[in-house]
């Protein structure tokens, strides 16, 4: 079977040069995107609009840029040398544990308690199911939820996810921003001066819980910026440019990936900004209402954006994003997470993860038993915003780790022939 992490001579491919044909080779940003529209978009952002008003709406910006830049870092820093996350955390410095690098470590635990955090989502989909069609209850929606993500998990391919995710994002995101434009002939319209008064950089002591969890989850999340390098070693970026070779021939190719991969997180920072529409819609028409999402109500409160901008008749449209959004979240949520943990588990020297016979098969075991943990939890739990949010502050704690990798990548293993900046 042909290994997509082996970093082999067969797989060298020049890197296109005109504009047009490096757009052929976008794609693992946007599965990212797939990622954070359900969670982070729908249900995190538009919660923090709903108690903050405008006032934090610069975190929302902030957000987006700089962890499209941090992105950028760990996706270079894969084309240079091949390695995926867990490789790279585990060349760091700092202490070892049976020799494994600390980061490996934290990682692995603080992922483990943020599943918590996807069946909320589980939730989302099985409540926005049961809206839909009420006579069944929604845990055997959420049921249903977790089957249908084994399913997918088990046998999407890398192909299939990425054309699956650019259908997703674009439709929902360009929906949202209508219903934005929409609300301007409604009560709820939006002034210059409400949304200047969100880029003052206050951020009121009572939403500074519900701000971290955005920034930890929206734009581009750490889990999202971690799982990066796994989609552009996938894609090709890192495997086309071949092994590392002191050549010119070698620089050239890494420069030129290096740009299809800018030109890819330059196209998601576009499609991630749409993460202001969902804020807005939250910050003008839920907040003026003094209603935050909670509990079961949380899809009803947040159908409201859409109803009120553009009409009783949107119900319809939103609860087919918002099921078709949440579950496109599960099942690349899913997906990542098998190759991550995987990744971490071979690190740990519990498994092979250099052998391909062995990681497909531990493919297979995972993306049937995290699904089962999710729906679990939900069952359990049954408070999805919560769960939500709970899983979103763990990963801000994984963003300390990503930024100090992220510093490391950028000015101590920095290559000068291999600049940062657009090459």
């Amino acid at each position: 079977m042909e290994d997509f992490y082996a970093r082999d001579k067969k797989f060298v491919a020049e890197p296109p040069k005109s504009f047009w044909n490096r757009l052929r080779y976008l794609g693992p940003s946007l599965i990212l995107t797939a990622n954070v529209v359900g969670s982070g978009e729908l249900i995190v952002t538009t919660s923090l609009g709903a108690k903050a008003g405008f006032v934090t709406l610069w975190v929302v910006l902030v957000s987006c840029i700089a962890k499209v830049a941090i992105q950028l870092e760990f996706g270079k820093h894969a084309i240079r040398t091949g390695y995926t996350t867990m490789e790279a955390f585990d060349k760091l410095s700092g202490p070892s544990i049976k020799g494994t690098n600390w980061t490996v470590y934290v990682w692995t635990v603080v992922k483990s308690f943020q599943l918590v955090q996807y069946g909320g989502i589980i939730g989302g989909v099985a409540l926005a199911l049961n809206i839909a069609f009420p006579a069944i209850s929604v845990v055997i929606w959420a049921l249903v939820a977790g089957f249908l993500t084994i399913i997918l998990t088990v046998v999407v391919k890398y192909d299939l996810l990425e054309k699956f995710s650019i259908f997703l994002v674009a439709a929902f995101s360009l929906f949202t921003i209508y219903c934005v434009l929409a609300i301007q002939t409604t009560e709820f319209s939006l002034s210059v001066e409400a949304v200047l008064s969100g880029l003052k950089f206050d951020l009121p002591p009572e939403v500074l819980g519900f701000a971290m969890a955005m920034f930890a989850i929206t734009g581009v999340g750490a889990d999202e910026i971690i799982s990066y390098p796994y989609w552009c070693i996938e894609k090709g970026y890192a495997r086309f440019t071949g092994p590392k070779q002191e050549t010119e021939d070698w620089y050239r190719r890494a420069r030129g990936w290096i740009r299809v991969m800018y030109l890819d997180g330059a196209v998601s920072l576009l499609i991630y900004t749409t993460t202001v529409a969902f804020y807005l819609l939250g910050a003008t028409i839920l907040h003026q209402r003094s209603v935050v999402p909670a509990g079961y109500d949380m899809i009803k409160t947040i159908s409201t954006i859409y109803t009120e901008s553009v009409g009783p008749g949107a119900m319809v449209v939103y609860l087919a994003g918002a099921i078709i959004t949440l579950f496109s979240t599960l099942f690349v949520a899913s997906i990542s997470a098998t190759r991550m943990f995987l990744d971490a588990f071979g690190r740990l020297r519990w498994l092979k993860f250099d052998d391909p016979q062995v990681r497909k098969m531990w493919f297979q075991r995972l993306g049937v038993l995290i699904p089962i943990i999710w729906t679990v939890s939900f069952v359990a739990i049954k408070l999805s915003v919560l769960m939500i949010t709970i899983g979103a502050l763990s990963l801000s704690f994984l963003l300390l780790i990503v930024l100090f990798a992220a510093v490391v990548f950028k000015f101590h293993e920095v290559d000068n022939r291999l600049k940062s900046g657009f090459v």
